[in-house]
Protein backbone atom coordinates (compact mmCIF):
# COMPACT_ATOMS: atom_id res chain seq x y z
CA UNK A 1 0.00 0.00 0.00
CA UNK A 2 1.16 3.52 -0.77
CA UNK A 3 1.31 6.23 1.86
CA UNK A 4 -0.36 8.53 -0.70
CA UNK A 5 -4.04 8.67 -1.76
CA UNK A 6 -5.33 7.25 -5.04
CA UNK A 7 -4.29 9.21 -8.10
CA UNK A 8 -5.42 9.45 -11.72
CA UNK A 9 -2.39 10.66 -13.70
CA UNK A 10 -2.57 11.97 -17.27
CA UNK A 11 0.36 12.78 -19.51
CA UNK A 12 -0.34 15.65 -21.90
CA UNK A 13 -1.36 14.78 -25.45
CA UNK A 14 1.07 14.46 -28.33
CA UNK A 15 2.78 17.71 -29.34
CA UNK A 16 4.45 18.84 -32.54
CA UNK A 17 7.86 18.37 -30.89
CA UNK A 18 6.90 14.84 -29.79
CA UNK A 19 6.35 13.94 -33.45
CA UNK A 20 9.74 15.48 -34.34
CA UNK A 21 11.56 13.59 -31.59
CA UNK A 22 12.49 16.80 -29.75
CA UNK A 23 12.63 17.09 -25.97
CA UNK A 24 10.64 20.01 -24.59
CA UNK A 25 11.42 20.32 -20.91
CA UNK A 26 10.36 23.81 -19.89
CA UNK A 27 9.83 24.91 -23.51
CA UNK A 28 6.46 24.36 -25.14
CA UNK A 29 5.09 22.99 -28.36
CA UNK A 30 1.38 22.92 -29.29
CA UNK A 31 -0.73 19.78 -29.23
CA UNK A 32 -1.19 18.04 -32.57
CA UNK A 33 -4.65 17.00 -33.76
CA UNK A 34 -3.74 13.53 -32.48
CA UNK A 35 -2.79 15.06 -29.12
CA UNK A 36 -6.18 16.78 -28.88
CA UNK A 37 -7.86 13.48 -29.71
CA UNK A 38 -5.82 11.75 -26.99
CA UNK A 39 -7.00 14.35 -24.46
CA UNK A 40 -10.62 13.82 -25.48
CA UNK A 41 -10.07 10.07 -25.01
CA UNK A 42 -8.81 10.78 -21.49
CA UNK A 43 -12.03 12.72 -20.90
CA UNK A 44 -14.04 9.65 -21.97
CA UNK A 45 -12.03 7.44 -19.61
CA UNK A 46 -12.44 9.80 -16.65
CA UNK A 47 -16.17 10.23 -17.31
CA UNK A 48 -16.65 6.45 -16.93
CA UNK A 49 -15.06 6.32 -13.47
CA UNK A 50 -17.68 6.24 -10.71
CA UNK A 51 -16.89 8.79 -8.01
CA UNK A 52 -13.90 10.19 -9.92
CA UNK A 53 -12.16 13.02 -8.06
CA UNK A 54 -13.37 16.54 -8.78
CA UNK A 55 -10.03 18.23 -8.00
CA UNK A 56 -7.50 18.41 -10.85
CA UNK A 57 -3.89 19.51 -10.40
CA UNK A 58 -2.25 20.71 -13.61
CA UNK A 59 1.21 21.75 -14.72
CA UNK A 60 0.99 25.40 -15.85
CA UNK A 61 2.80 24.62 -19.14
CA UNK A 62 0.62 25.15 -22.24
CA UNK A 63 0.60 21.54 -23.46
CA UNK A 64 -0.64 20.33 -20.06
CA UNK A 65 -3.21 23.10 -19.61
CA UNK A 66 -4.59 22.48 -23.12
CA UNK A 67 -4.82 18.76 -22.35
CA UNK A 68 -6.57 19.49 -19.05
CA UNK A 69 -9.17 21.68 -20.78
CA UNK A 70 -10.02 18.82 -23.14
CA UNK A 71 -9.67 15.94 -20.68
CA UNK A 72 -11.65 17.29 -17.75
CA UNK A 73 -15.23 18.47 -17.32
CA UNK A 74 -16.62 21.86 -16.38
CA UNK A 75 -17.39 20.69 -12.83
CA UNK A 76 -13.72 19.93 -12.10
CA UNK A 77 -11.81 22.27 -9.81
CA UNK A 78 -8.54 23.01 -11.66
CA UNK A 79 -5.47 24.00 -9.65
CA UNK A 80 -2.18 24.89 -11.35
CA UNK A 81 0.98 23.75 -9.59
CA UNK A 82 4.54 24.52 -10.73
CA UNK A 83 5.79 21.34 -9.08
CA UNK A 84 4.08 19.38 -11.88
CA UNK A 85 6.09 21.11 -14.63
CA UNK A 86 8.26 18.93 -16.85
CA UNK A 87 11.84 18.27 -15.87
CA UNK A 88 14.18 21.05 -16.92
CA UNK A 89 16.40 19.60 -19.67
CA UNK A 90 18.72 22.61 -19.62
CA UNK A 91 20.80 22.84 -22.81
CA UNK A 92 19.03 19.79 -24.24
CA UNK A 93 15.62 21.48 -24.49
CA UNK A 94 14.66 21.33 -28.14
CA UNK A 95 17.34 18.71 -28.85
CA UNK A 96 16.54 15.55 -30.79
CA UNK A 97 17.06 11.94 -29.75
CA UNK A 98 19.93 11.58 -32.21
CA UNK A 99 21.70 14.68 -30.84
CA UNK A 100 21.41 13.43 -27.26
CA UNK A 101 22.68 9.96 -28.24
CA UNK A 102 25.84 11.67 -29.54
CA UNK A 103 26.32 13.59 -26.27
CA UNK A 104 26.28 10.67 -23.83
CA UNK A 105 28.73 7.81 -23.29
CA UNK A 106 26.28 5.38 -21.68
CA UNK A 107 23.09 3.61 -22.76
CA UNK A 108 20.48 5.92 -24.22
CA UNK A 109 17.83 3.28 -23.48
CA UNK A 110 18.57 3.46 -19.75
CA UNK A 111 17.06 6.99 -19.82
CA UNK A 112 19.42 8.10 -17.04
CA UNK A 113 20.33 11.00 -19.31
CA UNK A 114 16.94 12.55 -18.38
CA UNK A 115 18.62 13.61 -15.13
CA UNK A 116 22.07 14.49 -16.49
CA UNK A 117 21.46 17.20 -19.08
CA UNK A 118 23.85 20.19 -18.98
CA UNK A 119 22.19 22.90 -16.90
CA UNK A 120 19.16 20.68 -16.31
CA UNK A 121 17.42 19.25 -13.31
CA UNK A 122 18.90 16.28 -11.43
CA UNK A 123 17.01 13.21 -10.26
CA UNK A 124 17.20 14.44 -6.66
CA UNK A 125 15.87 17.88 -7.68
CA UNK A 126 12.79 16.56 -9.49
CA UNK A 127 12.14 13.99 -6.75
CA UNK A 128 12.20 16.73 -4.12
CA UNK A 129 9.62 18.91 -5.86
CA UNK A 130 7.35 16.00 -6.83
CA UNK A 131 7.56 14.45 -3.36
CA UNK A 132 6.63 17.85 -1.89
CA UNK A 133 3.49 17.82 -4.06
CA UNK A 134 2.61 14.22 -3.18
CA UNK A 135 3.01 14.80 0.55
CA UNK A 136 0.37 17.55 0.43
CA UNK A 137 -2.27 15.25 -1.04
CA UNK A 138 -4.79 13.82 1.38
CA UNK A 139 -7.56 12.70 -0.98
CA UNK A 140 -7.78 11.20 -4.49
CA UNK A 141 -7.05 13.70 -7.27
CA UNK A 142 -6.53 13.89 -11.02
CA UNK A 143 -3.11 15.12 -12.18
CA UNK A 144 -2.21 16.42 -15.66
CA UNK A 145 1.54 16.54 -16.15
CA UNK A 146 4.38 15.50 -18.46
CA UNK A 147 6.36 12.42 -19.49
CA UNK A 148 9.34 12.49 -17.13
CA UNK A 149 7.48 14.19 -14.29
CA UNK A 150 4.80 11.51 -14.58
CA UNK A 151 7.43 8.76 -14.36
CA UNK A 152 8.92 10.29 -11.22
CA UNK A 153 5.54 10.99 -9.61
CA UNK A 154 4.21 7.50 -10.29
CA UNK A 155 7.53 5.92 -9.29
CA UNK A 156 7.57 7.74 -5.95
CA UNK A 157 3.95 6.77 -5.33
CA UNK A 158 4.81 3.12 -6.11
CA UNK A 159 8.01 3.21 -4.03
CA UNK A 160 10.27 2.44 -7.01
CA UNK A 161 13.95 3.27 -7.41
CA UNK A 162 15.28 5.26 -10.37
CA UNK A 163 15.91 2.25 -12.62
CA UNK A 164 12.46 0.78 -12.04
CA UNK A 165 10.54 4.04 -12.46
CA UNK A 166 12.29 4.61 -15.79
CA UNK A 167 10.69 1.36 -17.02
CA UNK A 168 7.13 2.58 -16.39
CA UNK A 169 4.96 3.20 -19.48
CA UNK A 170 5.05 6.70 -21.01
CA UNK A 171 1.81 6.38 -22.97
CA UNK A 172 -0.21 9.40 -24.06
CA UNK A 173 -4.01 9.26 -24.30
CA UNK A 174 -4.55 6.99 -21.30
CA UNK A 175 -5.06 7.43 -17.57
CA UNK A 176 -2.65 5.91 -15.06
CA UNK A 177 -4.70 4.89 -12.01
CA UNK A 178 -2.67 4.44 -8.84
CA UNK A 179 -4.59 2.58 -6.14
CA UNK A 180 -3.97 -0.17 -3.59
CA UNK A 181 -0.22 0.00 -4.16
CA UNK A 182 -0.42 -0.75 -7.91
CA UNK A 183 -0.70 1.09 -11.21
CA UNK A 184 -3.36 0.26 -13.77
CA UNK A 185 -3.35 1.81 -17.25
CA UNK A 186 -6.89 2.77 -18.21
CA UNK A 187 -7.51 2.94 -21.96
Amino acid sequence: MSKFPDLFVLRHGETEWNTQGKFQGRKDSPLTENGKSQARKQNEILSQIPDAPSRVYVSPQDRATHTARLATAAHHEVIYDDRLMEIAFGQWEGATRSFIREQIDYSYESYHWYFRSPGGESFDDICERVDSFLNEQNEPVIIVTHGVTSLVLRGLWLGLDQDDLLRLPRTQGCVFHLTNGIETVLT
